[in-house]
């Protein structure tokens, strides 16, 4: 079977082409995907924790947050850190041309970035990617069976484009003391919190579905995000967000 290739290690994995139904849809637009490059030990990032706060509340935005690990040198190491989010932010400066990375930084639909404390660029952005999305790939979380996530991707045309599918794991809320850098004494919010970032494969346009195994997904955090993009320009398909303890059967 060519329509996933799997590289993800959460507990028993069923993998089934579905009948082929609509291809892209139009009519359920996936939200705008903004993902906040933020770190602990920066001092010009807490506004851009907060501002985040705010954009999670938008029915038409996933809003993450990915907490990078370069800033540790200074002080105090980011809990919630690690070398795969900052190699994610990484890939986007290279298919953007850009020549470094920085905090607080901004990217949405995986198109444009934006400093952080721009929140008016930030909003046009957002308006921007989301006129643009006049097809998006539809993209599902349900509980399809008890104690099972099913993931659902719609098919559609991908025109010899390498597009993979992301699993983020992520916690809506965390309250943070920190005790030395850039922010110590301080007691900081953060939301939505990237906590794991998978590749679960390669998408190759059939429709697909896959079964994971939702106690050990809860393990690592709260809440799931399937984002599903281009491989080379980062230009998101399609996504879609769930909390555990809110998903519904079919």
């Amino acid at each position: 079977m060519r329509n996933l290739r799997l590289f993800l290690g959460y507990g028993v994995i069923a993998l089934a082409s579905l009948v082929a139904t609509s291809a892209f849809a139009a009519e359920t637009k996936s939200p705008v995907v903004v993902e906040l490059f933020t770190s602990q030990g920066c001092n010009s990032c807490p506004p851009a924790d907060a501002y985040l706060a705010t954009l999670k509340e938008r029915d038409n935005v996933l809003a993450l947050s990915f907490h990078v690990n370069y800033w540790d040198y200074l002080g105090w190491r980011d809990t919630f850190a690690s070398e795969v989010t900052t190699a994610r932010q990484r890939d986007y400066a290279r298919s953007m041309g850009e020549r470094t990375i920085y905090t607080p930084q901004v990217v949405i639909g995986g198109r444009y970035h934006e400093v952080g404390s721009r929140h008016g660029a930030i909003d046009r952005a957002i308006r921007k990617a989301a006129l643009e999305q006049t097809e998006t790939l539809d993209v599902q979380l349900r509980e399809g069976a008890p104690g099972k996530l099913q993931i659902s991707v719609a098919a559609g045309q991908i025109y010899n484009r390498r597009v993979v599918v992301w699993l983020m794991l992520f916690d809506p809320y965390h309250e943070v003391e920190i005790q030395r850098g850039e922010n110590s004494g301080r007691t900081l919010s953060y939301h939505n919190v990237v906590r794991d970032v998978r590749e679960i494969g390669e998408w190759y346009g059939d429709p697909l579905e896959v079964m994971l195994d939702i106690a050990v997904l809860r393990s690592v955090a709260q809440a799931v995000a399937v984002i599903v993009q281009e491989g080379d320009s980062g230009h998101v398909l399609g996504a879609q967000q769930a909390e555990f303890a809110g998903l519904a059967r079919p």
